[in-house]
């Protein structure tokens, strides 16, 4: 496995640690403040001073520049990260944090490979082969292992 690819790994593994602890901690500031949407919008403003602070560190800037010409519904992923948030506070002190990240993880599973096999936003093909089919059954039995206990 080259360096790059551990690297990736490993960043995409510290996301996925992220996002259980992103739900427990987003749910608790909801229900504490007793709004689900203005728990979402605090982590929003978070979120956005974090992401151009890196921005601005990093010399992405030029970047905006360019945002203008793309195709509007490649901006649609922000309703999407919304969606995501907004449900996950409100939902995660009623259903369980492993709850609703183990459904949200299912959906994940079946949105990924749907977007592989047809290549979906420009993503590389990766036709659902009968093991790879097999793979994320296995993948979504593990997680339902997990939730049972």
């Amino acid at each position: 496995m080259s360096s790059d690819t551990l690297r990736y790994a490993a960043i995409m593994l510290a996301a996925g640690i992220g996002i259980p602890v992103l739900a427990a901690l987003n749910a608790q500031l909801g229900h504490r403040i007793g709004s689900p949407t203005a728990a979402a919008s605090i982590l929003f403003v978070v979120a956005f001073c974090g992401a151009a602070l890196v921005m601005v560190s990093t010399g992405g800037t030029a970047g905006l520049a360019l945002a203008a010409a793309q195709p509007k519904h490649l901006f649609l992923g922000g309703l999407l990260v919304a969606f995501y948030v907004i449900s996950i506070t409100w939902v995660a002190p009623k259903f369980g944090v492993g709850n609703a990240v183990f459904v949200v993880l299912v959906g994940q599973m079946i949105s990924a490979a749907t977007i592989d096999h047809f290549g979906l936003f420009g993503a590389a093909i990766k036709p659902m082969t009968l093991g790879r089919a097999g793979g994320i059954a296995l993948m979504m039995s593990g997680l339902g292992l997990i939730q049972r206990g």
